[in-house]
């Protein structure tokens, strides 16, 4: 058996190249690991170790030969190691599984009423059961099809809320409460963690008493929450944040909204289509860190829908009469019975004391780490929305086991080269790797094809062909750079085009590639034949 250690894998889509790879080398049977960066390989005794080696770092992953047993000898020298984790969030769990499994003593401390952090209770899990109704309402009313009645429902929405919030009861418990019961080398304290100095915790509890906690390693996985823009008069009015949104048991009549970046587009698009009357007011533009194309063509979807948007333009001030918000702008006063302010996440960092252990944040409070998820203080680690890494739970998730592996003597990096995102409006916009301006800003010289929808098979099946595929590749080698997508499931479309970069693909390796018909990821195909191709001149399923 020959054992070897992988460097740079970010998902078990990795590890499957990578067990291709050797697969396809004579006399070898391979079994990698995504979780612990191994492969375990069964091999003829004439194959030399150097084409193991050379095989693996032909995928772009580092690689190195373990002698017998390296690999159980974490667990064991781990034996008695003490990790503190502060907060209970994805990122703050996906650490404490791997640390504990790798033989450390793991404590975690959570200082709300719920663990589980904000995907399950107040992100993800209930944004997208809203977003899911809310477009089940708007097809039933608005869909394309000739023959089948249109109809406005009514809407129920205190029924909605409770079954979003069971949903989110059953999945906090499945995938947080149940891990505790059944890892008996994870603890849990409640209370709220802050520094002493770099290898001590003070937990305060809320009956006002204190426990000192002392570990060799700590974990600041303490995510993030809404921040609040400093408007005249917006803190002495009952603002809606997205917490408060997502449970509101009540359909606004008219609801403003303050932001135009992720939260604010989706929550804003869902109670347009759940009935309430719009106004969206944007520092500049709709999603402005995106290809500009994308928030132009966002706006456009919004103003058909029946939203007002205001770009340009924040209030001067906001104040409340008692029964209505009444923002003043630029174009004179509005007023609403609800305002929903999304301006952006703030980390959770303030009451840590980070200063009495030695801990370097950013000037927003962003505990700044490296790829290794090391802080500036040796035995320190943070992952999440706390850091200044993208603020996805993906992210939290993948940095928190790589951060587990660190702290228990491994050597695990976080590779963001090719992570998609995705916004989850209708329709909806995904994008990995650069933009044309990134490359551009790097020195990169590249060109671009952008596909219309209405070149899309599907999309024309479908009677929906709002918004594009963008594809940016290298000008001289053709290897695909980027990726931005508008479209009804840009989220399934964006994992082919993330994969087809990690593998450095060019476009005609992606035009090349066989791609089910009908389907909208059919889409990628077709934009990377753009590059050589009139597409309006190939019939359907033209290879």
């Amino acid at each position: 058996m020959i054992k070897i250690k992988i460097d740079g894998m970010t998902c078990g889509h990795c590890a499957q190249a990578v067990k291709e790879a050797l697969d396809a080398l004579p006399g070898i049977r391979a079994d990698v690991c995504y979780e612990s960066g191994m492969a375990r390989i069964e091999a003829a005794d004439s194959i030399e170790t150097e084409r193991i080696l050379e095989a693996v770092e032909a995928e772009g992953y580092g690689a190195r030969l373990l002698i017998d047993h390296e690999d159980t000898t974490q667990t064991k020298d781990n034996a008695g190691l003490r990790v503190a984790i502060i907060g209970t969030g994805s990122g703050a769990f996906a650490a404490a599984i791997k640390a504990a499994e790798l033989g450390a003593r793991v404590t975690l401390i959570e200082g709300s009423n719920q663990i589980g952090g904000t995907c399950v209770n107040v992100g993800c899990v209930p944004s997208k059961i809203l977003i899911r109704g809310a477009h089940i309402t708007h097809l039933q009313a608005n869909h394309a099809f000739t023959g089948i009645p249109l109809n406005r429902p009514s809407i129920d929405r205190a029924a909605m809320v409770r079954q979003q919030q069971d949903r989110v009861e059953e999945l906090r418990h499945t995938k947080y409460e149940n891990i505790l019961d059944t890892h008996p080398n994870i603890e849990l304290i409640r209370g709220w963690a802050s520094f002493a100095d770099s290898h001590t915790l003070i937990v305060s509890h809320t009956d006002g008493s204190e426990t000192r906690l002392s570990a060799d390693r700590v974990l600041i996985a303490t995510g993030a929450r809404p921040a609040i823009p400093g408007i005249p008069g917006l803190k002495e009015t009952p603002y809606w944040t997205s917490t408060e949104a997502l449970v509101a048991e009540q359909i606004p009549k008219h609801l403003v909204v303050i932001g135009a970046s992720v939260v604010a587009l989706e929550l804003a698009q869902a109670f347009l289509r759940l009935g309430s009357q719009i106004t969206i007011m944007a520092r500049s533009t709709f999603l402005s860190k995106e290809d500009p194309a994308i928030g132009t063509a966002l706006v456009n979807v919004f103003e058909e829908e029946g939203a007002r948007v205001l770009l340009h333009t924040l209030p001067d001030a906001v104040a409340h009469d008692g029964k209505e918000f009444i923002p003043e702008t630029k174009i004179g006063k509005i007023r609403c019975d609800r305002l929903l302010v999304a301006t952006g996440r703030k980390p959770n960092t303030g009451r840590l004391r980070l200063e009495q252990a030695g801990v370097a944040s950013g000037r927003n409070g962003a505990i700044i780490v490296d790829n290794h998820m090391r802080t500036s203080v040796e035995q320190i680690y943070a992952a999440g929305d706390c850091t200044n890494q993208p603020q996805y739970v993906y992210v939290a998730a993948a940095a928190g086991t790589r951060a587990a592996v660190n702290m228990t003597g491994g050597d695990a990096a976080l590779d963001l080269s090719t992570m998609p995102a995705v916004v989850f409006t209708d329709p909806q916009v995904a994008n990995v790797g650069l933009t044309q301006a990134q490359a551009a800003d790097q020195g990169i010289e590249v060109e671009s094809r952008i596909l219309e929808l209405e070149n899309v098979p599907r999309a024309l099946a479908n009677f929906d062909n709002r918004g594009f595929i963008k594809l940016v590749a290298e000008k001289e080698s053709g290897r695909i750079l980027g990726c931005q997508v508008l479209a009804a499931e840009g989220s399934e479309i964006i994992q082919t085009a993330a994969l087809a970069i990690r593998n450095r693909m060019t476009v005609q390796g992606l035009a090349d590639q066989l791609f089910p018909y009908l389907t909208m990821v059919e889409g990628l195909k077709l934009c990377a034949q753009t590059f050589t191709k009139d597409v309006k001149q190939l019939s359907c399923c033209a290879g």
